[in-house]
């Protein structure tokens, strides 16, 4: 179903026990992909124009449990594959994007941990991007016959023109300097200055000579700089990926909530301005956050209009070039060839191990149809954490059917089985799936 191979334990398991927990597979995600595909596309033109110099922001909206945070994550391992940079992280009450007791220069430090390339996907990529900057820079000086710290310098030069750039370009030229005569600890002194570990501006000049930290009122600015040097060290640009808006959208201080939709209007208008080279932003979170005129992103005007959904996007039609991506419902073609795919990879990749047919996926829905309503099409984690659990129950009682388990099944035409198995329709070609 999804290949022809057999699927490593270490790989199923991670699965399974990721879905079984409600929770996004970190590895794996190939395995059960379906659907998505208008979306998915919407999303590769805005990493390609990325990859051109340009930038790109999304707004992924969708209910609890309806697949933004698998999305999101399936659109990083894309953006890593077209040789982007990607960092992620959920804002909490600890993690915001405005603040002043220290929560935005968390969030940027969550996100320089996290940092991916296509080398290192689970993040940490941090000294290595610093590293191939400097190391093509030894390159390109031994090639011109100058010193490489002539060619740093020259590279970073344009930065200087930004906020914090000339401090920024400085301690690049300290990691160098480290680089050139083995002080390993000059070397981590600027790594952890650009991870924003620096927690006073003492302590910078110190170690590195420079009056300024990340902090929160630049730590904006310092992603762009950051994105600079990226595109300096040989990638296409950098994608931050932010889940978990809601948590801003909770925020009991209105003037704490005004400050963060504040910034993320900043954000909006630099990345369809085109001012952000190289940037872009995917960010998840619910219809109230959105559209909730009290407390939502709709409640500051600016960004209400900015976000307004297209008035001719009516009856069905749709329009991916605005900046809020909406998570559609899940069809049940989608889910059957979903939960398909589930059990493929809960027998092994071994078709000869599957614990229940076709027609037992297809009792399962109506039996969720007829418990659950249409919500299990909207929100699937429940249905997919279920249907698990099912599975499990078979794996260890062989002598139970399923049909024992899965009650008000009826495969007959009372069923209606047109209506929930897919007709005509080329699973691979069904790309990517929500949790």
């Amino acid at each position: 179903m999804t290949n022809g191979n057999l699927i490593k334990a270490k790989d199923r398991d991670m699965v399974i026990q990721s879905l079984q927990a409600g929770v996004v597979p970190r590895k794996g995600q190939h395995f059960i992909q379906v659907g998505r595909v208008e979306e998915i596309k919407a999303v590769i033109r805005d990493l390609d124009r990325m990859g051109e110099g340009g930038s790109a922001i999304r707004f992924v909206i969708g209910e609890y449990g309806s697949g933004k945070t698998f999305f999101l994550s399936l659109v990083r391992s894309i953006a890593l594959e077209k040789k982007l940079v990607t960092a992620h992280a959920d804002l909490t009450p600890d993690r915001r994007l405005h603040a002043t007791g220290g929560q935005a220069r968390s969030l940027y430090a969550e996100l320089m941990q996290n940092l991916a390339t296509r080398t290192k996907p689970e993040g940490g990529a941090l000294p290595s991007i610093v590293e191939r900057f400097v190391t093509s820079a030894v390159s390109e000086g031994r090639d011109r016959n100058i010193d490489p710290e002539a060619v740093i310098r020259e590279r970073l030069e344009h930065l200087a023109e930004m906020v914090g750039g000339y401090d920024f370009a400085e301690v690049i030229a300290a990691y160098w300097k480290g680089h050139d005569n083995g002080d390993e600890s000059l070397k981590m002194n600027a790594i952890r200055w650009l991870r924003g570990e620096f927690t006073t501006k003492t302590d910078a000049r110190q170690a590195l000579g420079v009056r300024t930290i990340v902090d929160d009122a630049n730590f904006y600015d310092q992603l762009k700089l950051f994105t600079q040097l990226i595109r300096l060290s040989g990638y296409a640009g950098l994608l931050i990926s932010l889940d978990e808006l809601v948590n801003l959208y909770k925020l009991a201080n209105t003037q704490a909530r005004k400050s963060n939709y504040e910034q993320i209007l900043r954000i909006l208008n630099d990345c369809l301005q085109g001012h952000s080279v190289g940037l872009g932003f995917v960010m998840g979170g619910t219809p109230d956050f959105l559209m909730d005129t009290r407390r939502g992103l709709y409640s500051y005007a600016a960004l209400q209009s900015r976000l307004a959904e297209n008035t001719f996007a009516v009856n069905g039609l749709v329009d991916y070039n605005n900046p809020i991506l909406r998570l559609g419902n899940l069809s049940p073609e989608d889910l059957f060839v979903l939960l398909g795919k589930i059990r493929h990879v809960f027998a092994f990749g071994d078709r000869a191990q599957y614990l229940l047919p076709d027609e037992g996926i297809q009792g399962f829905m109506v039996h969720c149809s007829q418990r659950i309503g249409e919500a299990y099409f909207r929100t699937p984690r429940n249905t997919i954490k279920a249907f698990i659990d099912l599975l499990s129950v078979l794996e260890q009682n062989q002598q139970v059917s399923w049909k024992d388990l899965v009650v008000q099944v009826n495969i007959g035409a009372e069923s209606n089985p047109d209506a929930l198995v897919p007709q005509a329709e080329d699973e691979d070609d069904l790309a990517t799936f929500r949790l």
